[in-house]
């Protein structure tokens, strides 16, 4: 069982990939061993293949999401602004209008500067990451399963090798993704607000204003520009993939007893209810997080 376990929690938190495999590499499927006489672009066979295609590897199934999930987002509002009428509102629109509300009164409250790209920015991030996170809510066991019956009806695929992970941010790709463009932007707007001149004063003169220290200041504020993306990346991706690994560990109860299986009901109740605050607090976690850094960008000394 604990074998059975453990290729269980791997399988679930395996991406479905796909890249290029190189020339010599020695494919087992079903104990057959292949060596590949050129390089081959393929789905992966287990995280082994998808380590060995390195840098082009592509999770499918975290673009597929997150892409499905954004365009979602985008059409519903596009809809809700569409059918807007200045009398009573229906819930969905009120629904929206709160949400709108809500984000912009907390751009106004954060960010010191002007700028028509801040509110929208926002409310992108907090609506699409909540989306991801909402994820993490379906059943860990029903969309993977129903993965495995497509690749093995249609496709021939053996299901031991169909890999779905239906939550994009417990992809560490995806939360470093968003952060790096975070970054980009912090870099855009100090530029813009104080020009490549005091942009780079800012970066050699701060916070000992002599110019013999220029290395030790531009090393601390190199270090403190840096650690902003990977620690806003890294505390969604942590939070997310822990919750998602307990779902896992409790889905596993099901498989005991009947008295395990009660109690693996009663958790998963809890853990969901529970999990509704993470996956909310996570969004306006890293959506209050993007704006504090952009105000800071825009602030001259």
């Amino acid at each position: 069982m604990a074998g059975n376990s453990t290729e269980y929690i791997k399988h679930h938190l395996t991406n479905m990939t796909y890249g290029r495999l190189p020339e010599g590499y020695v494919r087992e499927i079903d104990g057959v061993q292949t060596v590949l006489d050129a390089p081959t672009w393929t789905l992966a066979h287990g995280a082994t293949e998808a380590a060995a295609m390195g840098f082009s590897a592509i999770h499918v199934d975290s673009i597929g999401w997150s892409v499905g999930l954004g365009m979602m987002f985008c059409l519903l509002f596009w809809f809700v602004a569409r059918k807007a009428t200045a009398g009573v509102p229906g819930r969905l629109q009120a629904f929206v209008e709160t949400l709108v509300e809500f984000v912009d009164t907390n751009v106004k409250d954060t960010y010191h500067g002007k700028s028509a790209l801040i509110a929208p920015l926002a409310l992108t991030i907090f609506v699409w990451i909540f989306l991801m996170n909402f994820m993490d809510l379906i059943p860990v066991d029903f969309l993977p399963v129903f993965a495995a019956w497509i690749g093995s009806t249609f496709f021939g695929a053996d299901p031991a090798h169909v890999y779905f992970k239906v939550v994009p941010t417990t992809d560490p790709n995806v939360t470093l993704g968003m952060s790096i463009s975070v970054f980009f932007l912090i870099i855009f707007f100090s530029i813009r607000m104080k020009g490549a001149i005091g942009f780079t004063k800012e970066l050699t003169l701060n916070p000992f204003n002599h110019w013999l220290l220029i290395p030790f200041n531009f090393v601390l504020e190199a270090i403190g520009l840096l650690t902003k993306p990977v620690s806003l990346g890294l505390r969604l991706f942590g939070n997310l993939y822990a919750g998602e690994l307990i779902f896992i560990l409790i889905a596993l109860m099901y498989t005991g007893s009947i008295a395990l299986g009660l109690l693996g009901v009663g958790l998963h109740i809890v853990w969901a209810v529970f999990h509704i605050l993470v996956i909310t607090l996570q969004a306006f976690v890293f959506m209050m997080l993007t704006i504090v850094y952009l105000s800071m960008a825009s602030e001259t000394h």
